[in-house]
């Protein structure tokens, strides 16, 4: 169920468009990523770039069941798990984004849980969290504070650039956090 790959122009066309969120009543957890990439503003999927770890680690973190590809997110929020992104406007890099559209993005974020309530919102990428709500000595793992009275996990980024993790390190953390939400 590969989509073919965007053209260079479709990459470039996808600067500033926005995602819409992977939500529903009744999740498990909400993943929060930092923004979409061009390749996910190109094709309108969630960590849709070849080399992101998020689709694998789910997987290997037993939240899904066998692997599933970008095009199949409908079958992650069937299985209880949303996806939204801090930032809605896809970049290059997430490098291209500004203190503020952090900020905006924790406010609207806090609206998004106070209306959908998940059990869980899990941060997939420590210095969006620790910008946008204004924790600058944020941890990995579960947090001391809430977001609408909703337990707060921060995981690392799973870009394929982010190098300091491995795919088996992304496998414990996700892991962790599904055994944390069963538990809850």
């Amino acid at each position: 169920m590969n989509e073919a790959k965007p053209t260079a122009q479709e990459l470039q066309e996808a600067e500033g468009r926005t995602l819409s969120d992977l939500i529903g009543p009744g999740l498990k957890v909400l993943f929060v990523g930092i923004n979409p990439g061009l390749w996910s503003g190109a094709t309108g999927r969630h960590f849709a770039r070849p080399g992101n770890r998020f689709w694998p680690a789910l997987h290997l973190g037993g939240i899904t069941p066998r692997r599933l590809q970008p095009a199949e997110e409908q079958e992650l929020l069937d299985l209880g798990y949303g996806i939204t992104g801090m930032v809605r406007r896809a970049t290059a890099t997430a490098q291209e984004l500004k203190p503020h559209e952090y900020r905006e993005g924790a406010r609207r974020l806090e609206e998004t849980v106070r209306t959908y309530q998940p059990k869980l919102v899990c941060f997939l990428g420590i210095g969006a969290y620790r910008t946008g709500f204004g924790r600058p000595k944020a941890q990995l793992g579960l947090q001391d504070e809430t977001i609408e009275g909703v337990p707060v996990w921060v995981l690392p980024n799973p870009s394929g650039l982010n190098a300091h993790f491995t795919m088996d390190d992304f496998g414990r953390l996700f892991a962790e956090v599904r055994q944390a939400v069963e538990a809850m």
